[in-house]
């Protein structure tokens, strides 16, 4: 219930008020933390107190002196992997997403069973899918073990939003470009998917991120190369140095400007698909 001007605030408004500053420190503190820790001087460690400012940690996540791990390989690798799992995410829910629009026998058992993934385990996803290949006499590897498991993770985020997306669709301006004599591909090409492009590149951001740091669905089906967070789990169990902080500040801001970027493109849409005219609040 909303106050009047000049009345006293509810003793629940300020519980809730703390309780909400507790868990935004709780949550960002410890990024706080890492990035102010990762300008570490060069004799400081992994604690305070800060021991001067210094880039040096940045400077050994490209340089092989004093590196402890290949982070430049393990992050090109989950980039690659994160792009193609995002791709396959976009182009296989938007499919199914289409095909879901008419009911079929099977439909809400097929869905079910495509969304599972989400409640089993993640470590023994990956398990499961390292033992089948072994009992097939299959060789795990980043591109096809790997890249399943993570599409295990992404693909069912992926249906929902997509599900959520084309269950709003208008079918009505596709059924006056039928009138109009747009064959199927146009329909798509020119109705469906500029309509639901938010909604798609919604799709494309979440299988990336959610590739991108995945850890216990890989930690079994990459093969004998490593990801960039199994390559920053095997750096905590040797030397650890200022290093981690600097890695984690610099995968914190890319994941910011690529959030930043999905945002600005999603707005980008919305306002050219009103004419520029803005929308009341």
């Amino acid at each position: 219930m909303m106050t009047e001007p000049g009345q006293p605030r509810p003793k629940s408004f300020y519980f809730l008020a703390a309780f909400f500053a507790a868990f935004l420190a709780f949550m960002y503190g410890p990024m706080l933390v890492i990035f102010i820790l990762s300008f570490q001087g060069e004799n400081g460690g992994m604690s305070f107190p800060m021991e001067g400012t210094s880039l040096l940690w940045f400077k050994q996540l490209l340089s092989d002196t004093g590196r402890v791990g290949d982070i430049p390989s393990a992050l090109l690798r989950s980039l690659e992997m994160a792009v193609l799992a995002s791709a396959l995410t976009v182009v296989i829910c938007v499919s199914a997403g289409l095909a879901f629009r008419r009911r079929f026998p099977g439909a809400g058992l097929l869905f079910y069973t495509a969304v599972a993934s989400l409640v089993m385990p993640s470590l023994f996803v990956g398990f499961g899918i390292a033992l089948g290949f072994k009992q097939l006499g299959w060789r795990t590897s980043l591109f096809t073990s790997g890249l399943g498991a993570q599409l295990t993770w992404t693909l069912p985020f992926g249906l929902m939003i997509t599900f959520a997306t084309i269950g709003r669709f208008d079918r009505r301006y596709e059924e006056a470009a039928t009138d109009l004599g747009a064959s199927a591909w146009q329909r798509f090409k020119d109705i469906i998917l500029p309509i639901i492009m938010p909604g798609v590149v919604g799709v494309a951001l979440f299988g990336f991120t959610l590739s991108y740091d995945e850890f216990p669905r890989s930690q079994l089906t990459v093969g004998a190369v490593n990801t960039l967070p199994l390559e920053i789990w095997a750096m905590t169990t040797a030397a650890i140095s200022p290093v981690l902080f600097a890695l984690g500040t610099v995968t914190t801001v890319v994941s910011f400007l690529v959030l930043t970027a999905a945002i600005a493109i999603i707005g980008l849409m919305v306002r050219r698909r009103s004419g520029g005219r803005a929308t009341p609040a």
